[in-house]
């Protein structure tokens, strides 16, 4: 049995919905089971209040960075904040120093699914810039392709690129995910599963 881990963090519920639509499906493939983790908020909760953010999932544990290790692949939702990772997920990353040490998480998979407001507010960055994160650790980056035909439609404005699933959540987060964006992280967290299974099997 393959673990996955799928790490996020949500602000909104934007990228939480995304994420567990990644985990319908890592677990629709057999011999492989996902397992939703949030990173720990790092805004006092007043202020979240005033930025009006719902309550965090209580049903969704907090990681700890030794949570990784035991992981056959790591898949990370992270909402964009001016063209880059929120301040939650780098801050997460920032406490993986250990097991960069020890080479912990070399030669693990890892894939990546975001959300910005706009159309422009960096999906493309966001993966692009997380991927030094994923350099340090050594470990084997998993992206998405055109994965599906529907990818080359234009005429609707959806979010996700060859880089991993992604929804637009709109300037002031009104829009949630689209069934289509819905649809592109289901078939990242399928397609996830198999690579992850593959290179379990190829070290055993």
């Amino acid at each position: 049995m393959a673990k996955i881990i799928i790490v996020y963090y949500s602000m909104y519920g934007h990228v939480k919905t995304m994420a567990q639509k990644v985990k319908e499906g890592v677990d629709s493939v057999g011999c492989a089971e996902a397992v939703l983790y949030q990173v720990p908020e790092t805004l006092p909760e007043e202020v979240l209040k005033k930025m009006g953010a719902p309550p965090k999932d209580a049903d969704v544990p907090v990681i700890k960075a030794s949570d990784l290790a035991d992981a056959d692949g790591i898949i990370f939702g992270i909402p964009t904040r001016f063209g880059m990772a929120a301040a939650q997920m780098k801050a997460f990353m920032d406490s993986t120093g250990g097991l960069w040490q020890g080479g912990k998480l070399a030669g693990k998979p890892a894939g990546i699914f975001f959300s910005t407001g706009t159309q422009g507010g960096g999906q493309e960055t966001t993966a692009m810039t997380w991927l030094t994160q994923l350099v340090h650790h050594g470990m084997v980056y998993v992206p998405t392709g055109y994965h599906t035909p529907k990818m080359f439609q234009v005429d609707t404005p959806e979010g996700g690129s060859p880089w991993g699933a992604g929804t637009f959540a709109g300037a002031d987060g009104s829009r949630m995910p689209s069934e289509f964006e819905l649809e592109r992280a289901k078939l990242q967290g399928e397609g996830f599963a198999k690579v992850a299974l593959a290179l379990k099997s190829a070290d055993a």
